[in-house]
C-alpha cells in the first residue's frame, strides 16, 4: 500500500538536529513496542513517550507538546475520538494522526470530525508510516486510500442527504427519535456519552433545532431511512498485526 505524499528530503533530514517527537497512544503493549522499534529506524523520529488509553494520550500531549500524536481509537479510559476532541479543543500544535484497523465510514468520520489531522490503517507498510509521521508534521493530513475512497462517497451521500448530516449523526438523530437517551445511544454504537452529545451538538446546529425535542420530530417529519448500525452493536475487530 502507497500514499500520495510529498517526497522526503532525506538530505536534508540527515544535516538537520532537529527531530520529529512522536507520542503513541494504543492500549495493545505490543503495537506500542513494534511502533518504537520501527521508529528507532528512523534518525529524524523520537519517540518520547507512549499512552495505554486515551486519558494518558491527552495527559502527554499536554505535557510534552509532540508534534505528533498517532491515535488508535479503540482503548479504555477514553477512546481516540474523544482524546483527539480533547487534544485539538486545548489549542495543542501536536498533530492528530489515527492509527487503528477500523476503516468504516462512521468511526473514520468521527475522527475527522474530532480533529485528527490523518487517518491510516494498521496494515501500512513500515516505510510508508515514517513518510506519513514526517508529512503530518510538515503540515500535511496523511490519508490511507481506503480511508479516502470512503470520504469521497461520504460526500455524495451528503449532498443527497436533506439535512446535511454525516452518516452517524443520522444514526445519532435516529436514535433520539425512538426516545433514546443519550447513555443508551452510547452503549448502543460503542462510544462515549461526551461523543454523543458532540454529535447531538452538530446536530442542532445543522437542523437550525435547539433541543432534543425538536430534532426527534424533524427526525419523524424527514422520515430518515433506518440505519443498520442504529439497531446493531459493532463488533469487536481483530488488531490487525502491522509488523
Amino acid at each position: 500500500m502507497s500514499l500520495d505524499l510529498a517526497p522526503v528530503d532525506t538530505d536534508s533530514i540527515e544535516g538537520s538536529t532537529a527531530k520529529v517527537t512522536v507520542v503513541i497512544a494504543d492500549d495493545h503493549a505490543i503495537v506500542r513496542q513494534g511502533l518504537q522499534q520501527l521508529f528507532e529506524t528512523a534518525a529524524d523520529i523520537d519517540v518520547v513517550a507512549t499512552a495505554s488509553n486515551g486519558l494518558e494520550a491527552v495527559a502527554l500531549a499536554a505535557e510534552l507538546e509532540p508534534d505528533v500524536v498517532l491515535m488508535d481509537l479503540s482503548m479504555p479510559e477514553l477512546d481516540g475520538v474523544e482524546a483527539t476532541r480533547r487534544i485539538v479543543t486545548s489549542g495543542s500544535r501536536s498533530r492528530i494522526v489515527v492509527l487503528t484497523s477500523f476503516s468504516d465510514e462512521s468511526r473514520i468520520l468521527d475522527a475527522l470530525d474530532a480533529g485528527a489531522h490523518g487517518y491510516l490503517l494498521k496494515h501500512i507498510e513500515p516505510d510508508a508510516l515514517l513518510d506519513a509521521v514526517r508529512a503530518a508534521n510538515a503540515g500535511d493530513a496523511p490519508i490511507d486510500p481506503r480511508v479516502g475512497r470512503v470520504l469521497l462517497d461520504n460526500r455524495n451521500h451528503a449532498s443527497a442527504n436533506p439535512g446535511g448530516l454525516t452518516p452517524r449523526e443520522t444514526v445519532v438523530l435516529e436514535l433520539v427519535g425512538r426516545g433514546l437517551a443519550n447513555k443508551q445511544i452510547a452503549r448502543q454504537l460503542g462510544i462515549s456519552e461526551r461523543t454523543v452529545k458532540a454529535h447531538l451538538t452538530s446536530v442542532f446546529q445543522r437542523l437550525g433545532v435547539s433541543d432534543r425535542v425538536q430534532a426527534a420530530l424533524w427526525a419523524q417529519r424527514h422520515q430518515p431511512l433506518p440505519s443498520s448500525e442504529a439497531t446493531d452493536r459493532p463488533s469487536n475487530q481483530r488488531l490487525c498485526n502491522i509488523f
